[in-house]
């Protein structure tokens, strides 16, 4: 039985020292732990996961249990008992294992998923990737640009919903999956304004630029092709709150009047990363007619400004 195997494996780790693990350890406690997720016993599992004697191994190998828990949770229903002790799972891991390596497996599931998919895997694993980021010291920044460009480069290719009823059955997720990522951006937005005065320190300075990026890819995608008239009978229009939202990461950044007026007159933004300067140069035209018309039509952040033009 899956579980028998999986408590062999875990009686024979507990006695070893965190560097005596071996490539074969985690490979039969991947294979034991995902026996035990497709034979039905993940409160078994959930069990072995919260026990404190068995912290350093999770800490080690529990990543390693990622595809077939994603997997698991999207074959059981939304009711299912099995599917919320898979939920706690996924919390559990965010908590325990090595940041690192979970980080890696999360976007290794986001890259890989299909395109049916792609918005529930994201808004799936938004809550553990948030969890695993703010826990990363090193490369933090570099890791939150990343994990934000693969999030939209997975998103882009999904056709933007226009009419009432589309936005209304929002199919396949990506009114819903925006908000979502937005709300998931907050604290590393949080972030660089409380750090404002400290910008000059590079790690602070990459963070914005990070965030900066997932604006003007926004701006971009969906927004520029998104219906953003109000719509009667749509209380809550997703894409109009979407678009609130990075309008207001752009004026906290202290980014919106550059943005708006640094360019009207011609000129062009310094900045420190050479990369984000071809990439903005390459999207700007789009992203900022796309926030010109959010401004000066929509009349988002309007009230930011002192109106003399």
């Amino acid at each position: 039985m899956a579980v028998d195997e999986l408590q062999a494996i875990i009686q024979r780790c507990q006695i070893l020292e965190e560097a005596d693990f071996k490539g074969e350890d985690f490979n039969l406690f991947q294979v034991a732990g995902q026996k035990c997720l497709e034979d039905g016993y993940a409160s078994e599992l959930l069990e072995v996961i919260q026990n404190e004697k068995n912290k350093v191994i999770i800490r080690n190998m529990g990543w390693n249990l990622l595809s077939p828990l994603v997997r698991c949770i999207f074959m059981y229903k939304q009711e299912d008992d099995k599917r919320e002790h898979c939920l706690k799972i996924l919390d559990q891991l965010a908590q325990l294992c090595y940041p690192k390596e979970l980080f890696l497996g999360l976007l290794e599931e986001i890259e890989q998923t299909s395109p049916e998919q792609v918005c529930q895997t994201v808004m799936l694993l938004l809550q553990p990737l948030q969890t695993v980021l703010l826990k990363l010291q090193n490369k933090k920044a570099y890791s939150v640009g990343i994990s934000l460009a693969m999030i939209m480069n997975q998103l882009t290719p999904l056709p933007v919903p226009y009419t009432k009823q589309q936005i209304q059955e929002d199919k396949l997720g990506l009114c819903q999956c925006c908000n979502a990522v937005v709300h998931f951006a907050k604290p590393f937005v949080n972030e660089v304004v409380k750090n404002m005065e400290r910008l000059s320190e590079d790690n602070e300075m990459e963070l914005k630029e990070e965030l900066l990026k997932f604006c003007m890819k926004s701006l971009k995608y969906p927004l520029l092709t998104a219906q953003l008239e109000q719509l009667e009978g749509i209380e809550e229009h997703p894409f109009r709150h979407f678009a609130a939202e990075i309008v207001d990461i752009l004026w906290a950044m202290r980014e919106l009047i550059p943005l708006m007026f640094l360019h009207r007159k011609g000129k062009s933004l310094h900045w420190e990363n050479q990369e984000f300067a071809d990439i903005e140069k390459e999207n700007s035209e789009d992203s900022l007619a796309c926030l010109s018309y959010l401004m000066f039509v929509q009349h988002f952040g309007i009230d930011c400004f002192p109106l003399v033009f």
